[in-house]
Parts: C-alpha cells; structure tokens; sequence
C-alpha cells in the first residue's frame, strides 16, 4: 500500500523544475541565515575591532564555505531518505525523485561532503574533525535517528550550536558570549524540531518513524517542548536582565521584545495547539525568534 500512494504524487506533485527547486533542495534561505550567523560570531563577537578585516579573512571565508558546504550536503541526504514520507507531509516541496534524480542527489552530497571536510581539514586538523563529524551525524540523522525519539532532536540540535561555535573554535579567543548563543541555538533547535515532529506526525507514523510525539503522544510531547522552551527563556531572561542592569538599554530592549516576549507567546500557543496547522505556525514562530536572536550579536558589538 506503501509503494502504492508514493508513486502517484511523485509523478504528479507537478510545478516547479529547474533553480527554484535546487535552491528548495538545499534550503538555500536557511543558508542564508547560517552564513549570516557565521559572519556575525566572527565580526560582533569574536572580533568587533576590526569586523571588515575579519569578514574579508581568507580562513574565515573558507570556514564559512566548509560548513555551508556541509549543510547543503545535509538537507541533501536528508531529502534523499526522505521521499516517501515527503509525499506525505510535504508533497507540493518534493524534488529528489521529481525535479532532481536519487543518484545525482547523492553524488551531490557526497562531492558537497567532501568539499566541507576537504576545505576544513586544511584549516586545521580540529575544524576537519568537526567538519567530518558533522556531515556523519547528518547522514545518520537522515537514515536513521530523526526517526528515534529526541534522538533526531538532539542531533540537529548539536549541529546547530556546533556552527555557532565554528569561529571560536578556529580562532581559540576565549569569549564566552559566544557559549551563550550556541547554548541559546541549542534550546531553540530542539523545541523547533520537536514541533515539526508532530506537525510530521501522519508521514512518519505511516513509515514506522518512533518520534517523540508517535511514542509518548501529542500532550506528553508538548510537555517535553516545554520544559526546553523553559530552559531557553531563562537563559535570554538572564541576559536580558544582566545588558539592562549593564545599561545595554538597547540590546536589553531587543532581547526583550524580539526573544523573550514571543517566546512566551509561543509557551502559551503551545499550550492551545492541537492540530497540525498549530504546529506549522510554532515552527515558523521559532525561526523568526531565532532570526532576531541572530540579529542581536550586532547589538552585542556596540558595547
């Protein structure tokens, strides 16, 4: 019954070829911000002396190159792994197997890999264990632990903060703002990924999936998004109160409004939420909230 529904939308999902589904395959605006997140630790955090310098590094170019090089190669496989459950929860978004044929998928994010790794590597022998452990927990995470309760969650969790600390880790500064975002990205990342896992719910389950919400059920669940989203909102509370008593009246004021204030408005929807369409908007509330979290380093470099 499986590859009965499956074949059907894959031949007539329709719409769409050419460079608007490749930049769709490799998420290209979540590159965006990931690039932007980099350029930010590096010129407001780690160097805010001399940010135009540090942009127009060669390393940090080619950091920066290496690991969106392994983020493509990472919504590659993913999509790769992931067609039959894509028919289902995103079938008008389906491009491996439509637009973009399974073995080119996966030559793709071999050579995006091994470009990442590669590049890396020649940084230094610490940035390329990063890099190769990053692009092996992503084709884990694809083929099997997104499937396995919060195991999926945690792993895309750790990647996320592990590209926050990319900089740091090649530069070896010693600032510890840079700890806080990557803990922030963190806790945010898995109350978003846990999110998507219920608004997944019907693909997943149909495809034997064991995520959170299909093992424990959609109210323990919510539970479970809730004790992170706890974590999360005393940490930026933290900062909040310590930039305000500091005076950082307008970091203290972004964090506030644009973190802290939503966030709790996304406590209180998830409180109410309990169809799939709830879920969705959780989803997209949190990239914006990460969004502004991102924006905010460029408040951090005026103090």
């Amino acid at each position: 019954m499986a590859r009965s529904t499956t074949s059907r939308p894959v031949a007539a999902a329709g719409g769409g070829s050419g460079w608007p589904s490749l930049l769709r395959l490799i998420r290209f605006p979540n590159l965006l911000i990931m690039a932007l997140c980099l350029a930010l630790v590096q010129s407001c955090l780690l160097r805010p002396t001399d940010p135009v310098a540090a942009l127009l590094s060669v390393r940090f170019i080619l950091l920066a190159v290496a690991a969106i090089s392994i983020a493509a190669a990472g919504y590659i496989i993913n999509d790769y792994y992931d067609v039959k459950i894509d028919v289902i929860n995103r079938p008008d978004r389906l491009v491996v197997g439509r637009v973009v044929n399974r073995r080119h998928a996966m030559l793709a994010h071999v050579l995006l890999s091994g470009l990442g790794v590669s590049i890396a590597g020649m940084l230094s022998p610490a940035l390329g264990a990063v890099n190769l452990g990053s692009a092996l927990l992503l084709w884990g995470y694809s083929a099997q632990f997104k499937r396995l309760a919060l195991v999926g969650n945690l792993s895309i969790a750790l990647l996320t903060a592990a590209l926050v600390l990319l900089p740091e880790l090649q530069q070896r500064t010693g600032q510890t703002t840079v700890w806080v975002y990557a803990l922030a990205a963190f806790l945010l990342t898995v109350v978003r990924e846990i999110v998507k896992d219920v608004e997944d719910m019907r693909g997943d389950a149909e495809h034997d999936c064991r995520t959170l919400p299909i093992v424990w059920g959609v109210a323990r669940t919510k539970w479970a998004i809730g004790f992170f989203l706890l974590n999360l909102v005393i940490l930026v509370a933290g900062g909040t109160w310590y930039s305000l008593h500091a005076q950082r009246w307008l970091l203290g004021s972004w964090l506030l409004l644009t973190v802290l204030v939503p966030a709790f408005g996304v406590g209180r929807y998830l409180a109410r939420a309990d169809r799939r369409r709830d879920f969705a908007q959780l989803s997209a509330w949190c990239k914006w909230i990460m969004l502004a979290g991102v924006l905010s380093m460029v408040l951090v470099r005026l103090y």
